[in-house]
């Protein structure tokens, strides 16, 4: 079991999902860190939001007292601020993982990923660091997700499939076994991919096209 508190960092819809699943699995959550002023000092299911994501009152637990977990939505920003974590404190950051998820013993698993309720990790599939998986998600046997991926609810990747760095796959898609999707392309919601995207590169409909 995990033992450390953690702060996360983000008091946005994300943050609050990991803490749902932090608090469903016995972890307590110190508090949260966001750099928006107005949420400072809300109270979340008894957790506060005591400052911003530089707080250096607060920066200074991690690694000795608490762990973290980076729940900022915008790529970019969660970027710099898991590599700061990474480089300034020497500190990889936790994953929220939802009870309910099922993972097979032979998949890899990164660090700092948020995985939510039903969610199927398959036979030998690899899932990158930092990236968000809402609920239901499949990754069947053989696939590979990069980092900072994310990856919308009810959506499946299939066998042997690649999602590279920095993409998104929205709600319900599906991506046929062994296609290739590249860095940073985006993939409608409900859309069928049946060959290669790009990187960089938009589609959607069925099968998915370039937009």
């Amino acid at each position: 079991m995990h033992l450390n508190p953690v702060i996360i960092f983000g008091a946005n819809e994300t943050g609050l999902m990991a803490l749902e699943i932090f608090e469903s699995n016995q972890v307590v959550v110190y508090c949260f860190l966001d750099d928006d002023k107005k949420t400072h000092q809300t109270e979340y299911s008894s957790v506060m939001v005591l400052g911003g994501t530089d707080d250096e009152t607060y920066l200074k637990l991690l690694g000795k007292k608490c762990d973290a977990f980076v729940a900022i939505e915008n790529f970019k920003e969660r970027k710099f601020l898991a590599e700061m974590l990474e480089e300034d404190y020497k500190l990889k950051p936790v994953s929220a993982i939802h009870k309910d998820v099922v993972w097979s013993p032979s998949a890899t698993i990164g660090d700092g990923n948020l995985i939510n309720a039903g969610t199927v990790i398959g036979t030998k599939a690899k899932l990158g660091n930092y990236c968000f998986l809402q609920n239901r998600v499949v990754l069947e046997a053989f696939s590979t997700v990069g980092d900072y991926v994310h990856i919308g609810s009810g959506a499946v990747i299939g066998q042997g499939a690649v999602i590279e760095s920095g993409a998104f796959v929205g709600t319900g898609a599906i991506v046929v076994p062994g296609v290739k999707v590249g860095k940073n392309a985006r993939i409608g919601a409900g859309s069928l991919v049946a060959s290669d995207i790009k990187a960089g590169k938009t589609v959607f409909g069925n099968p998915a096209a370039e937009v």
